[in-house]
């Protein structure tokens, strides 16, 4: 990444906007053609907010999916999808998503919808004013985090075989992806970081390695690992070491870890990190309302260039902005990006 040191990124998901949200509960009351507005309308306000930060790599805020992994099941077929979560009131905690039956062969005979994303975001992308130089990037769970919602049965009796038979539905999205000309790709897979404290990491490396392999080289994969960001809620114990040295072993040209909410424990972690590919930091809060200024940013970004040079650093929020009012997401975007610029300019680049 040497062409564009302190990149600024994002996860992948941002905000919906409030009719948006209204929309998603009454489809019916809606015809094809309105959804299909709806859904070009709100890429083009996620696009908007994120272009106006000033951003270097952008998404389309993953605005026409339902959440990070449910809308992936409604292409698979096999799946029984539950349609109301076991749990509905009380405090925010992950037994209020649901959890789907696997009722037969897990197959995706029209894709996973990352390449219609990806195509809408092109279209919607390329008809409006931008700055040169401006990446755009889709964003797919791997397969190991894709298998966490999904209840075992005899025929794939655990986590581990139910992964196996994600992987290549997800590897055959990937080679689509590239195939549409998609410059970069976050498989994210935080499960694995969420739970590499109680499996072997070098398994869940050799899962994403052989996840990757086919699209290494052609598109700039990246991986995005948080601790679990449901109602801004983690879900594993938040400690990077039981990853690592394993981790390092990734096949992927960036790699993101979450600091900000973790008060940047176990910053030093970059450096090993950066030697082998970029690092993505963490350093916008998406859990807190608190909204980072420029200058807690500028010194956030000097932290982290004590661990890693700048031409192999990213810097980003935590994790994705679905969980964060979009008042709140629209200025941490803003005030991290000029932060960075602060220190941009300092170290006249």
């Amino acid at each position: 990444m040497k062409t564009n040191p302190l990149r600024t990124s994002v996860i992948g998901s941002y905000p919906f906007p409030g009719w948006l949200e209204f929309t998603a509960q009454h489809l019916t009351e809606f015809g094809a053609a309105d959804i299909a507005e709806a859904q070009d309308d709100a890429v083009i306000t996620a696009l908007h907010d994120q272009l106006a930060a000033g951003l270097d790599v952008v998404t389309d805020g993953e605005q026409t999916r339902l959440d990070f992994n449910l809308s992936f099941y409604g292409y698979i077929t096999g799946i029984a999808l539950e349609s109301v979560s076991p749990r509905r009131f009380g405090p925010p905690a992950h037994d209020q998503r649901g959890r789907h039956a696997v009722t037969g062969e897990l197959r995706a005979p029209r894709g996973l919808g990352a390449v219609e994303e990806f195509k809408r975001l092109q279209k919607l992308f390329n008809a409006a004013n931008h700055p040169a130089g401006v990446t755009l990037k889709a964003s797919v769970p791997g397969p190991y985090t894709l298998s966490g919602r999904l209840i075992p049965n005899q025929q794939y009796p655990d986590r581990w075989t139910l992964t196996e038979a994600l992987l290549p539905l997800v590897r055959q999205e990937l080679e689509s992806l590239v195939a549409a000309g998609c410059a970069e790709i976050s498989v994210d897979e935080p499960s694995m970081s969420c739970y590499a404290h109680k499996e072997d990491p070098r398994r869940l490396v050799e899962v994403f390695n052989r996840t990757v392999e086919s699209v290494a080289g052609r598109t700039r994969v990246c991986t995005h690992l948080c601790f679990g960001n449901y109602k801004a809620r983690a879900v594993g114990p938040r400690h990077l070491a039981p990853m690592f040295p394993a981790f390092l072993d990734f096949k992927c040209d960036e790699m993101h870890v979450e600091m900000a909410s973790r008060e940047f424990a176990e910053l030093e972690l970059i450096a090993p990190i950066a030697r082998r590919m970029d690092v993505a930091v963490g350093i916008v809060d998406v859990k807190s309302y608190y909204i980072e200024t420029p200058q807690d940013i500028a010194d956030r970004v000097r932290r982290c260039l004590e661990h890693a040079p700048a031409d192999r650093l990213v810097l980003a929020p935590d994790c994705g902005l679905s969980q964060t009012a979009r008042w709140a997401a629209r200025q941490k975007l803003a005030n991290m990006v000029e932060g960075v610029k602060l220190v941009r300019r300092e170290l006249g680049i």
